[in-house]
């Protein structure tokens, strides 16, 4: 390590951070479900970060509660999607740390909660629901009335993608290239599910910073985040925004890899291809997804390794973003087309 990536790892171990996963997440390797010479494909289990079943989003609130300590906070505020497995960390998150959590959730009040809405309520959040807003549009309205009951509520973006949330993913830039120290040498690419993009930002500020030589691509799970390149700008400022809580010095960014190859009929639409991924995972790898993030990534990587998008002599990541609770709420999705007993 260079002198200016200790100086980095440093000021990365000084911002504030509340302890809530079990790190380092395993790096498993998966048995190739292709025919022919295929490269060597492993799996991030950042489904088993130990908070709330689970999810990459742990990483992100580490950082955010840690600073919504440091600043007296006694309440969490964010949104999501009804079934989002960020919602449901950041409930978790809140009842480890002894504060509140009020959620602003998509949709209406369903007649009985499933899957991740029903365990944020056993963790004791608060659900707000807000129609056909789904990315947290209503949490700053909540922020205003809490602050007016007396309450200091500290407000966390959409996926938890700001810069400070992004510093769990620089820090797990980190971990995952000191697992891959003790492999043999190969090119190494992740595979991550990218919409709010705070985890590709900071798997490439990471890449920038301590110079690892990792590609990252992300499968595109959102059709709205790709209207005007909208994510590409998204991953871009806040790359930007992550380095420069280490250095004043503008860095030329890597590329940023998208494939918008398997967005369906919209986000949380199940169709045949997250049907398919979740089957092959399950009866094949033993391995579960969720039908919304993982299970559409992993169909995207499905398709790219068909494209021979990667060679033989290549290593290929897939993040497990999490969000398995999810899966009890899709089922009758599914079990459409004969997927399932």
């Amino acid at each position: 390590m260079t002198e200016s990536s200790r100086d980095f790892l440093r000021k990365l171990q000084s911002f504030p951070r509340k302890a809530l996963g079990f790190f380092p997440t395993p790096l498993v390797a998966l048995p190739s479900w292709l025919p022919g010479k295929t490269p060597e494909i492993y799996v991030k289990r950042d489904d088993l970060t130990g908070l709330a079943l689970g999810g990459n989003k742990t990483r992100k609130l580490e950082f955010l509660v840690g600073e919504a300590q440091r600043l007296g906070a006694d309440t969490l505020i964010t949104g999501g999607a009804l079934q989002s497995n960020h919602c449901l960390q950041t409930a978790a998150a809140a009842a480890r740390s002894g504060l509140s959590c009020h959620l602003a959730l998509s949709g209406s009040q369903p007649p009985s909660l499933t899957g991740n809405a029903l365990l944020d309520t056993l963790f004791g959040a608060s659900l707000h629901y807000h129609g056909a807003l789904r990315k947290g549009e209503g949490m700053e309205k909540m922020s205003q009335e809490l602050t007016l009951q007396g309450k200091n509520p500290y407000v966390i973006p959409y996926g938890g993608s700001n810069a400070v949330g992004g510093l769990g993913f620089v820090a797990a830039g980190l971990e995952l290239w000191e697992q891959l120290a003790g492999l043999p040498k190969k090119r190494n690419h992740v595979v991550i599910a990218t919409s709010s993009s705070g985890t590709q930002a900071g798997l490439l500020a990471a890449q920038v910073l301590f110079d690892m030589p990792i590609e990252v691509r992300g499968i595109g799970i959102d059709k709205e985040d790709f209207q005007n390149d909208q994510l590409k700008q998204r991953i871009t400022k806040l790359t930007r925004e992550l380095t420069g809580l280490f250095t004043s010095r503008e860095y030329d960014l890597p590329q940023i890899n998208l494939y918008d190859g398997v967005l369906g009929e919209g986000y949380g639409v199940v169709g045949e291809p997250e049907r398919n991924a979740l089957s092959l995972a399950a009866t094949r790898l033993g391995l579960l997804l969720d039908p919304v993030y993982t299970g559409r990534a992993f169909a995207g990587l499905a398709e790219l390794l068909e494209q021979e998008v990667f060679s033989p002599e290549d290593r290929v990541i897939f993040w497990h973003t999490g969000g398995v609770p999810a899966v009890f709420h899709y089922g009758p999705s599914l079990l459409l087309a004969g997927t399932g007993p």
